[in-house]
């Protein structure tokens, strides 16, 4: 399926890995052009040098800037003041008992996780409307619509961020501007995959037992019982980013494999 982004420009936050580089490689690979962020110039060279082996010829920029903050959004803006896509991937989870949970790690979780893309949207968004096109997504989570009771802060941070996304939403009435949330489950990554490791109930277990040892102990209602891959994620993403996504607007779109027993 042609998803017609050829011309589009795109902007992924956080895609040095995991499901943000998934996201670029996939809009790269669909003809846009995409420019990729993080802190550090290896990961991001690293990243470049993947997406370019996989797309010879593909279009794709890095800037060195951090958007857990204001100044590194303003960097980010200066180098880039217009994109017709904005992916608001930046994000981090952890656990912690609740009462431990400090104000320093909850202004952490939220400047990181929410106003990222609050700062960064704040910018961009008036410009997707006053041209009468462009893409806002914000890659929540599952635990957006349910707050684990071991990492509370997260779970706020990604309930807000589809707070955010359907009030931008209802700004859009009328024109060629959509604004929405994807939401995943546990996807496949570096860290998802040591942070199981460490709970694993006993020593030894090979990472096929505790994957699914996860899935029957913390997600038994999953109904593909396995990690989700970052490329899934990356489909749902480009499709909603695309003119043929243009229909889905407000949404909390699902992509955690059935985890939750409802119809809507």
């Amino acid at each position: 399926m042609d998803l017609q982004l050829n011309g589009k420009t795109a902007i992924v936050t956080g895609a040095t890995a995991g499901i943000g580089l998934a996201i670029a490689r996939t809009l790269v690979s669909e003809g846009a052009a995409v420019t990729i962020t993080g802190r550090s110039r290896d990961k991001l060279d690293a990243a470049v040098a993947e997406i370019a082996a996989a797309a010879p010829g593909s279009r794709i920029t890095a800037i060195v800037s951090d958007q857990s903050n204001a100044q590194g959004v303003a960097q980010l803006i200066a180098a880039q003041p217009d994109t017709d896509i904005l992916i608001n991937n930046l994000g981090y989870y952890e656990a912690k008992p609740f009462v431990e949970i400090s104000d320093e790690d909850w202004l952490r979780m939220l400047d990181v996780n929410v106003m990222s893309g609050v700062r960064l949207s704040r910018h961009y968004f008036p410009r997707m409307l006053e041209k009468n096109w462009g893409r806002v997504i914000f890659v929540s989570s599952e635990v957006g619509a349910f707050t684990p009771p071991d990492m509370v802060h997260y779970g706020v941070s990604k309930s807000a961020q589809l707070a955010v996304s359907r009030g931008m939403a209802e700004l859009t009435k009328g024109s060629g501007v959509t604004v929405n949330s994807v939401l995943p489950a546990a996807t496949r990554s570096e860290g998802i995959v040591e942070y199981l490791r460490q709970t694993a109930p006993r020593p030894g277990m090979s990472d096929a037992e505790i994957e699914s040892h996860f899935f029957q102990t913390y997600r038994p209602s999953s109904l593909i019982a396995r990690m989700i891959e970052a490329d899934e994620i990356a489909a749902m993403v480009a499709l909603l980013a695309s003119p043929l996504g243009a229909a889905s607007n407000g949404a909390a779109v699902r992509v955690e494999g059935g985890t939750f027993r409802s119809i809507l």
